[in-house]
């Protein structure tokens, strides 16, 4: 049958031209991808053939889809721009499934299978951005009297649907669009490749008792090998802590320089060739750089704004980060009995958290024992049930892709309204960093409307014999942070799936789930769910106000960085010369805006998995941090849990998805036109007036 199907598909995708009789394709049998309207995912029956099948029949049928929106007559909203639509939907919906199987099922056999589906998927929504049919069904649409009465979401949709297709190529004759859908291919397997080799990636420093000394004890037994020595592994939950503890700055070196070069070997040739073909479809399309066609349809509008914004900070962050820098060297020359000059990039979390314990009596051990993961959920769902009226409700012996997955279903009184699943430990090849994945979107439908369905993916660290998993307060920042993404997915209540959810300008996506990250310094919030693992004591407040105070302790280092990161991302996209290698770029930036010596023999690029996805929009985690800041001052106004103030930011922030002007959206939640005192004031940096 796989045979049949994967012939038929060839047959079919031969058959591209409006004119030309497609067959409907037979349905795969017994295939856990396909499902009922709203029905959970049969991961348990999961098998690798199950993904060639789904897309050779997927496919041709979207190629019909096509076909038949092409033959309508008298063009509507309802028999073009809806089934448009409803055509992305089903086989983004198929597509959300095989992506999120690529990027976390431990069973290699189905994670390759759905890797290879991924990149034909990819491959196929090159060519439908590409469609003149489709593009030509749409302009024709554009011109009817219907068209051009449209208001709000339905006008919206419109108009993006026709910049989107201009945007790729259809102000091109056939060449170029032809030589467009080459290069966009090429991407797709680029991108992937890149993506891959991170998640792929397998490393370890081993070190014996000298090497790892100052670690707990915890941490030590989860790593002990049988010959007496310790195997560190290149997971976040390995790295982070031993940056911060290891004694031996040889051993933080030789880490650091493995942990800032993995994929060093596979990536960079990847690197430079998705950068030199990301530079050719922009200028394809008429722009100068990738960086300029990237934010032309975004919040930023241009890269002067960009760099605007950028440089801005750059001059209004640096008095706060050398405050911050002379901090830590005062800390190492105590600490060494010399008089420190400057702090290698491996040791500056060390000095850190000496800073942070000998000055603020802060230490981050006795912290996290009152944050056990299962205390700190429970936290989340309390928090934000309350601010936007819903309920979760796990369900039981649910069907997942690993033991340890947990689903959950929202609900609005009695009615599901959305699901999640919970994917939160680390695995060998599995999604190395935290991110929510939609899977399904949420939509009106003629059977009800459409349950939206996301997969939050995480790396915290597991339960040991004698201890539950107990998180690191920027751990539960993360969690509270990538939930917030789950939340705009499921509480979108739109038309349309296009505008559903998340489906907002790049530069504003993170702002719904930025502001979460605020309820994690709250102590309303805190003393609801902060409890000591084995005591049930609540967070003591004189601990949280040693938090509070060590808070922006580093806050401008850090800010620097995030700058750097940006600044970073978009000169490869933008200014980067020919004659400059990307370590270049990275040394060169680093001197100009970092206050620690470079880390030589480093390649922070290879592994920095935004460079794909979120290529020349880095800057947005910044950008909209600003807009999440000053929408979290009405809450610190109004009371972290009140309702009223959640339901408005549910009704005018989460409900309209894409559906409306971001710039709109704001200024309906918070009254008044955006500002960035609240975000630089967060941040411990001082404001002229």
């Amino acid at each position: 049958m796989k045979y049949l199907l994967t012939l038929l598909s060839l047959v079919l995708l031969m058959a591209c031209e409006p004119n030309s009789t497609l067959v409907m394709p037979v349905p795969p049998a017994d295939n856990a991808l396909f499902r009922g309207f709203n029905a959970t995912i049969d991961f348990d029956s999961l098998r690798a053939e199950d993904f060639a099948a789904a897309t050779a029949y997927q496919i041709p049928k979207s190629r019909l889809w096509v076909q038949k929106i092409h033959e309508t007559k008298d063009r509507s909203f309802e028999n073009t721009m809806r089934e448009i639509d409803e055509m992305y939907d089903e086989i983004s919906s198929l597509y959300g499934v095989i992506y999120l199987m690529g990027s976390t099922h431990p069973d290699s056999a189905i994670r390759n299978a759905a890797l290879g589906e991924v990149v034909v998927m990819e491959k196929y929504f090159n060519s439908l951005s590409l469609n003149d049919t489709l593009y030509q069904a749409v302009k024709a649409y554009a011109q009817t009297d219907e068209a051009k009465t449209l208001t709000g979401p339905r006008a919206k949709y419109l108009t993006e649907t026709v910049q989107s297709f201009e945007r790729n190529g259809f102000g091109l004759d056939e060449a170029g669009r032809a030589q467009l859908q080459v290069i966009d291919d090429k991407l797709s397997e680029l991108g992937n490749t890149f993506g891959n080799n991170i998640a792929s990636f397998e490393d370890h420093l081993i070190v014996d008792e000298a090497g790892i000394a100052g670690l707990p004890e915890d941490y030590k037994q989860a790593r002990q090998t049988e010959d007496g020595m310790y195997k560190i592994d290149m997971s976040y939950p390995s790295v982070l802590p031993f940056f911060k503890y290891a004694q031996s700055a040889t051993a933080r070196q030789q880490l650091f320089v493995k942990f800032r070069s993995r994929a060093a070997e596979s990536n960079m040739a990847v690197l430079d060739s998705l950068i030199l073909m990301r530079t050719q479809k922009a200028q394809l399309l008429g722009y100068d750089t990738y960086a300029a066609y990237r934010v032309a349809d975004r919040m930023a509008k241009t890269t002067q704004n960009v760099w605007d914004f950028e440089n801005d900070l750059v001059g209004k962050v640096r008095p706060k980060a050398e405050a911050d820098y002379a901090e830590l060297l005062e800390v190492k020359s105590t600490s060494t009995g010399t008089q420190a000059s400057e702090i290698d990039a491996w040791s500056l979390s060390y000095y850190e958290n000496i800073l942070l314990k000998d000055s603020y009596q802060l230490d981050g051990e006795l912290i996290k024992q009152y944050f056990p993961l299962d205390g700190s959920i429970e936290g989340l769902f309390t928090i934000t049930q309350q601010l936007f009226g819903v309920t979760y409700r796990e369900l039981e012996d649910p069907s997942v892709w690993n033991d340890d997955v947990r689903l959950f279903e929202v609900l609005q009184g009695e009615q599901v309204i959305g699901r999640f699943y919970l994917d939160f430990f680390p695995r060998a090849n599995k999604y190395s960093h935290a991110a929510c994945f939609p899977i399904i979107s949420g939509k009106a439908s003629d059977r009800g409307r459409q349950i939206p369905t996301a997969a939050l993916v995480c790396n915290f660290p597991k339960a040991t014999d004698d201890k539950p998993s107990l998180m690191l307060h920027n751990q539960v920042e993360t969690l509270f942070h990538e939930f917030g993404h789950v939340l705009h997915h499921m509480l979108s209540e739109t038309e349309l799936a296009s505008q559903s959810g998340t489906s907002v300008s790049r530069d504003f996506v993170e702002a719904p789930s930025q502001i979460f990250e605020n309820w994690t310094w709250n102590y309303d919030a805190l003393k609801l769910f902060a409890k000591h693992y084995e005591t049930g004591e609540v967070l003591p407040k004189a601990l949280f106000d040693k938090m509070i105070r060590s808070k922006n302790v580093g806050s401008g280092m850090n800010l620097q960085r995030q700058i750097y990161y940006g600044m970073y991302d978009f000169t490869l996209y933008d200014l980067k010369s020919d004659g400059m290698s990307t370590d270049d770029v990275a040394r060169s930036l680093h001197h100009k805006l970092l206050l620690y010596p470079f880390p030589e023999g480093t390649h922070l690029q290879t592994s920095f998995g935004h460079l794909d996805g979120y290529g020349a929009s880095y800057y947005g985690y910044l950008w909209s941090k600003v807009y999440a800041q000053d929408m979290f001052s009405l809450f610190e106004q109004n009371g972290v849990l009140d309702q009223e103030t959640g339901m408005r930011y549910r009704e005018s922030i989460l409900k309209p998805g894409g559906s409306m002007d971001e710039n709109q959206m704001l200024v309906d939640f918070l009254g008044r036109a955006p500002q960035n005192d609240a975000f630089l004031k967060g941040e411990g940096v001082e404001i002229s007036e």
